[in-house]
Order: structure tokens, then sequence, then C-alpha cells
């Protein structure tokens, strides 16, 4: 239903003027000059420009009445979320370095804070993986180290067959991909900490092992999403269950008979990894009086059996001792983008001091505000002084479910107010007071790695973020409030329709959502279409760098959606939060150029236009919400959508094909896709004349007719 806006009054500057010129002869009939130039004329012009703004904010009056109802339900925008960031120390100080936790670290005038505590070492971290690698061929000259290795190891290795690996350096740097931990030879990490400072190696273990310090290990795995089949429904909310343990171990200066290395198990103090499942920090307690690494006799041991990888010489020399970790169940890790040490996670927010926000007047909703916003959820503490003494309240959403005696209240994040109920009041008098509170958030906050370089109030220490920030978000503008605000009010917070799992998915905190379509009764991991109480979400992500033309969600994303649906959604309603698929599709365009125009500006044109038609974002595809789930690509539909470029006269042809994964080839012809997917524009030829055949590579020369480079040498005289 359309309901139009009233405008009370639409008189212009123009139709206020014509009136007032038009009063002056009844008014004053001797006044005959009407013409501009006349003072008492400009003063006319001057009361009618003021007129129309007045009436300007007057019609203003339909929509401040919407906003103030709108207020009167108690619905806000939705504030903006600190982006997070896993940040490394570095120090010169053998003694170690303390980082409380609230620490602040800034990337220019974006400030960080520490979430936990950090004891900074003057110590560097390589982790290795063995992956596995083809032996060579037992006439070879090469199987003699094999040989030699499988001999020094003695008792330890009768009887078993050698496997071949060789070392894969995790690291932090986008030029490298991420190690694969799953198909390492023995599933297992191994982290090597190396000396930084002046000290022998001796000298600082022995400081390390006295202190009792904790060693914080940082690590980032992978974030590319899961296959479809592999992706399990969504737990529920508390039913979350962690399987396949970590076990750490830490090598020592011992071998049993020679040849048998001694691990001793570490106390784990805290791992916001789950077990090496998302990006987090593993905190170690190093107080394991044997710990170093081992003396062997046979060099020919080195890297072999349960022995650590061996490094390069100058790393080797610097070694202290080896980190390993494996899952207790023996299931695979997966992916591995960086593992670092001196590692603590940070968000991006600032600590408030404590603040006196006024007395109580006994009147019920009583409004105070803070000194700083946007308020991080969770982070405000209120107390009143009570005749007992101060008082700590609790925060809710509302007070829909509060008693009398609750001393509860609401906090709008994005004002930075706080207001009391209606019941239990704060009486004359009685002060009121923050405790504490965290404020901040924003989009600015996802600066790039090695971005966060300045640590704040700390001597003699650096500080760098390996990876960039993220999660950070922007306040909800008033717009997009006013679209959102009718739905909320329709689901209450409650997903229960199909379009209720779509607009909640989007409204994730921090997740960064661009799209969300759902697919009712489809059961992903089976392609089950008709699988009653099933819903799957399909969620895009507003930008993915890698894979900017299709891009593709990332597992905290997933999880992130799938953790906030699991509050809303039914308790019989089995939900999975799933990225798309996509179909690659090649499109070749030929074009007749109009007189007058340039061919190669109008080329992009049509390029550009065909590349938003399929494209799976907002604001583009054919209704804008990004190309539809399963909808068929009709070469006639592109055709109608490259002739509305200016300067195409017609066109000559246009082809499209769909890329065969099973036969590895392209086949002609409209495309049908399936329920989840969407297409992924892999080429785009626009030429003047004939099309080409698409999915040709353009230029690409015969493979028989490919000349071989040979160096020739040349005299010189």
């Amino acid at each position: 239903m359309s309901i139009p806006s009233p405008i009370l009054d639409d008189s212009s500057y123009e139709d206020l003027r014509t009136q007032l010129v038009a009063r002056i002869p009844f008014y004053n009939p001797e006044w005959t000059d009407h013409n501009p130039s006349d003072p008492g004329i400009t003063l006319l012009e001057l009361f009618a420009f003021l007129g129309e703004h007045v009436l300007f904010r007057f019609n203003q009056v339909p929509e401040k009445t919407y906003l103030e109802y709108l207020n009167l339900l108690q619905l806000p925008r939705l504030p903006a979320e600190p982006a997070r960031a896993l940040l490394e120390f570095t120090t010169a100080d053998t003694t170690g370095a303390l980082i409380e936790q609230g620490a602040q670290a800034a990337a220019g005038e974006i400030r960080f804070e520490t979430t936990t505590t950090v004891t900074v070492w003057p110590v560097s971290a390589v982790a290795v993986c063995k992956s596995p690698q083809d032996l060579p061929g037992i006439e070879s000259d090469d199987y003699g180290y094999v040989a030699a290795a499988m001999e020094s190891l003695g008792e330890s290795a009768a009887g078993k067959a050698p496997i071949g690996y060789k070392n894969s350096i995790i690291s932090a740097s986008s030029e490298d991909s991420p190690v694969n931990l799953t198909e390492a030879v023995d599933g297992m990490l191994w982290i090597a900490v190396l000396n930084e400072s002046e000290l022998s190696n001796a000298e600082l273990l022995a400081g390390l092992k006295d202190s009792g310090a904790l060693i914080n290990i940082g690590f980032v795995p992978d974030e590319v999403p899961p296959a479809i089949e592999d992706i399990a429904p969504c737990p529920g909310p508390g039913q979350e269950t962690i399987s396949g343990a970590v076990q750490w171990q830490v090598s020592t200066e011992q071998l049993i008979d020679t040849d048998t290395p001694i691990y001793r198990s570490l106390k784990v103090h805290g791992d916001t990894t789950i077990g090496l499942r998302q990006e987090g920090v593993i905190r170690m307690e190093m107080s394991v009086g044997d710990a170093g690494i081992f003396d062997f006799l046979d060099e020919d041991m080195a890297g072999a059996g349960d022995l650590p990888p061996v490094l390069d010489e100058e790393s080797e020399s610097r070694v202290m001792f080896w980190l390993r970790g494996f899952r207790q169940d023996q299931t695979g890790v997966g992916l591995i983008r960086h593992v670092g040490i001196n590692s603590v996670e940070s968000v991006q927010a600032v600590s408030a001091r404590p603040e006196y926000l006024g007395t109580g007047n006994a009147q019920p909703d009583q409004l105070y505000r803070l000194h700083h916003a946007p308020v991080i959820a969770d982070s405000l503490e209120l107390e009143v002084e009570m005749p007992a003494g101060w008082q700590l309240w609790q925060e809710v959403d509302g007070f829909h479910a509060s008693h009398p005696d609750d001393l509860h209240y609401v906090v709008d994040r994005v004002a930075g107010t706080v207001q009391l109920g209606s019941r239990k009041v704060p009486q004359i008098g009685q002060r009121i007071r923050a405790r504490r509170y965290r404020y901040g958030g924003g989009r600015a906050g996802n600066v790039a790695a090695e971005a966060i370089n300045k640590a704040a109030a700390v001597g003699n220490v650096k500080v760098l973020n390996p990876l960039a920030a993220k999660g950070g978000s922007d306040d909800e503008t008033i717009e997009v409030a006013l679209r959102r605000i009718p739905g909320e009010i329709r689901r209450r917070d409650r997903a229960v329709t199909p379009g209720d799992f779509q607009e909640l998915a989007l409204m994730t905190p921090g997740a960064d959502i661009g799209r969300a379509n759902t697919i009712e009764l489809f059961r992903p991991k089976t392609r089950e279409i008709q699988a009653a109480g099933v819903v799957s979400v399909v969620v895009w992500p507003n930008q993915d760098p890698r894979h900017p033309n299709a891009p593709l969600p990332t597992r905290t994303q997933l999880r992130q959606v799938c953790h906030w649906l699991d509050q809303r959604r039914l308790v019989t309603t089995e939900v999975y939060v799933i990225p798309p698929v996509y179909r690659p599709v090649a499109v070749a365009v030929g074009v007749e150029i109009k007189p007058g125009y340039a061919i190669d500006a109008v080329r992009n044109w049509v390029e550009l236009v065909l590349r938003q038609y399929l494209a799976p974002l907002p604001p583009f595809g054919p209704e804008g919400g990004g190309w539809p789930l399963g909808r068929e690509i009709i070469a006639a539909e592109l055709e109608a959508a490259a002739l509305q470029v200016e300067g195409v006269e017609f066109l000559r042809g246009l082809g499209l094909a769909r890329y065969d994964a099973g036969t590895e080839d392209w086949i002609n012809g409209d495309v049908t896709l399936e329920v989840d997917e969407v297409p992924e524009l892999k080429e785009i030829t626009v030429v003047e004349g004939p099309p080409l055949e698409p999915g040709v590579v353009i230029g690409a020369p015969p493979v028989d007719a490919t000349p071989v480079p040979v160096p020739v040498e040349v005299d010189e005289c």
C-alpha cells in the first residue's frame, strides 16, 4: 500500500511574491510602481524568500512526527562495530616487558586496546609444517640420505617405511599461499622459538624458565569457506561442542636411548582459537625445567622421525626450543595463514574514565548521557548510590521482562545515553556513575597489515599487526533505519519467515554482509530440496579483495551469521549458513557502432553493463539486488541489456557459454543454474563485427605453433 506524504503548504517563492504584489492595490491604491527597482517591492521579495524557508520547515512536520513515533517504539539505530586485529610485540628487554590488558596501540589516530595481558620476550617464531614430498628413487644418489636417517634412528624406525617431507614455512606474507596442516605427514604444527637478544640461548632460556611467564602464540587460519557438503547446521545457542582438543608440548634436552626424543606437556592458560579453529591466541606456561633443544650425536638424525624439522643454518643457531601442537583425535586443522609469538588480540576501542552522570529525581524513565559514543556492547558498568552503598545495575535490551525490584537500565549505544526503568528508579539525591565503559568502532578501523605501529605508554616495545584488521562497521544511517524498523516491528527479533532470516542475516553485527538470500527446504549437504524444517541462508560479503568478481564469505563471517541467527530461530528449525556456488560463464558480443561514437568507449561501456548485469552484489543485477539465485541466464536477456548502451546501433550477435568441470570445456547455449548458484563472469569479449566464440582466449596461438625459445651465443669483436 502506497501512502503519500502530505505537503501542508506547497507555496513557492514566486507564489508568495505574486500574492503579496496582488494585495498592494487593496491595501495601498496609491502605490502604483510595482517594478523590481521599487524599494517596497524589494522588501516584499525579501518576505517571500523568508516565507518559503518557513514553509519548508513547516513541511517537515510529518517526517518529524514519524521519527518521534519510531522513538516511542524504542528501536534504536544499529551502532558502529569495532574492528579487531591480532597484534605482535617485540622488545630488546631480556627480562621481558609486561603489556597489561587495555594497553593502547594506534594506527595513526585510530586506537586499539589489548583484550588480555602479554609478556613480551626478545624472541621470534618460525612455524613449520612437514608437508609430504616424494622420496628419491632407491637407485639415485640422494636416497643415501634417506637410508642414513633410517639407520641413525635405530630401533625407533625398525620395521617402518620412510615417508618424505619438505618444510613448509607458515608466513603472513600475502605472496605466500596458506599451508595445509591436514596434509602434514605427522599431523603436527611445529613452532621454533628463536633468540632475538644479545644473550646466549642458554642465558635467555634460563630467565624464561625462572620467570614462569606465559608465552602467547597467535594463530590465524585461512578464511576460505569450507565446501558446501562440509558445512554443518547451526548448533543452536549455547550448544557449540568442541571436539579434538589440541595438545601442546615443548622439546627438551633429553633423548631416550639416543634416538627417541622426550617432549613435555605444557599447561594452557587460555585458548581463544577454540582448538585451532579460528583466529586467536594460545597462552602457555613456560615452567618446564628441562625445556631446550635435543642433543643428539648422529647428525643424520636431524629432522628425521619424531625430531623437529631442520631450519636454515642462521635460524638453527638461534633456536632455544620447539613447540608442537596436534589434535588428540587426529582430525585435521586445515589451512593456516599465520603463526606468531608475543601475540595478543585487540579491539578498536578506548576505555573511558569513570564518569559522574547525575543524581536521581525519583521519576520514571530517567535519562542520562555519557561523555563518549558509540558505546561498545556489554562494556558499561553503571552504579547507583543506594542506601547500602554503591550498587551495580544490570543492562537489558528492554524493560518488558523487568520486575518491580529489578535494577535494570537500557543503553542507546549510538547516542551514548542511559535510560533507567519506570519501576525501580534512583531516588532524589542518589548519585549515578559509570564506573567504566569503552567507546569506538567504525569502518575506519579496518586498517591494513602493519598499519598499527605505535605502542602508547609502553617503553622499549614495538608493535605491528601482521594481518589487516577486520570487522569494523559504521553507525546505521537514518535512511537505512527507516527502512529496517517496520520489519523489526513485524518480526520482533525472531526468524520465522524466509524474509526474517534474510533481513536478520544482513544485520549481523560486525559481519559486513552485503547480500543474503534464503532457500527454503534446501539441505546443502545432501542437495535435498524438500527437507522439512530446513532453511539455508546464502550470504555474500560486502567485499572480497581476493575474489572481487565472485566474493565469498570467510569462515568467520559464516560463523558470525550462524551464531546471530541461532539466537533468533525457532527451536524446530534446522539452519544452514552457506556461501554461494559460482557457475563460470563466458560472453562474446559483436556490436555495430553508430557513426560518430568512439569504438573503444562503446565497447568498454557494453562490457561494463554486462558485468554489472551479471554481478552477484547489490546495487547491480537485473533488479538491483544481484543476480537472483538459480535464475537461468538467457542470451536474449543479455542482448537487451547490451542494446541499452548509447552508441550501439545493433548487435551482430551474442554468444553465451558455461564451463563444464567434468569435460573441462565450454558448452555454448543458455545457462541453467542450480538453486544455490549464481554466475561468475570468467571472460567477456566485445568486438566490432561478428562475435568471437565464447570461452576462447583472444590471441592465444595454437600449441603446435608455439616457438621454443633457445639461447644463442653472439660473438663480439
